[in-house]
């Protein structure tokens, strides 16, 4: 649910890249869960394998929003320079008050030009690096829960049991002879001097 809410306000923001990884990491949860379901414990560790890249992506996007290492908050990075749009937060947050000039000489629907955002509670990037925090959280945990899940699966299979098949003692024993011995007792069977 997380990663869906997080998938709409990208789309609200047109962040391209977050919305490539956030639908990657939506599918990559269901076939986790499918996995679960269905005792695979392969789809559980392909599930394990992609929070450890979930965490990747979320650091970065948190270097992203606080401009660590060269990284720029302005730059059209996320967007794939298709566009110029932001975080849908940085003019929506809670409290912003959007300050829109009218254009001379424009009519229509568009007939106004963005100026600027004021009075916001709470800059966008950290709203944006919140997200990202939750998400890395969740991941952990659906980490830690994908290892003992697959260590539990491996377990039962482990375990299992054929009738009679790994015990030393099974409870259907078949008495066998070596098969050089029944060959002999078939040889003496049907031989002239055997009679």
């Amino acid at each position: 649910l997380a990663a869906l809410e997080r998938q709409v306000f990208d789309f609200l923001g047109y962040q391209w890249a977050p919305i490539l990884a956030n639908f990657l990491h939506i599918i990559i949860v269901i076939l986790g869960l499918f996995g679960t379901i269905q005792y695979r414990p392969r789809y559980i560790v392909v599930y394990a394998i992609w929070t450890a890249i979930w965490v990747t992506w979320n650091i970065f996007i948190i270097c992203f929003y606080l401009e660590v290492g060269g990284l720029s908050k302005d730059s059209e990075l996320l967007t794939f320079n298709i566009s110029r749009h932001q975080s849908w937060w940085s003019e929506n947050g809670p409290g912003c008050v959007r300050k829109e000039a009218s254009m001379s000489g424009i009519k229509g629907l568009d007939s106004h030009s963005y100026i600027s955002v004021i009075g916001c509670a709470l800059e966008y990037r950290y709203i944006e690096v919140m997200h990202s925090s939750f998400q890395i959280l969740i991941a952990l945990v659906g980490f830690v829960y994908a290892c003992y899940v697959v260590s539990v699966f491996t377990e039962e299979e482990d375990s299992f049991d054929f009738i009679g098949g790994f015990d030393p003692f099974p409870l259907y024993h078949v008495n066998e002879k070596p098969t050089n011995l029944l060959f002999k007792q078939t040889y003496l069977l049907i031989s002239p001097a055997g009679l």
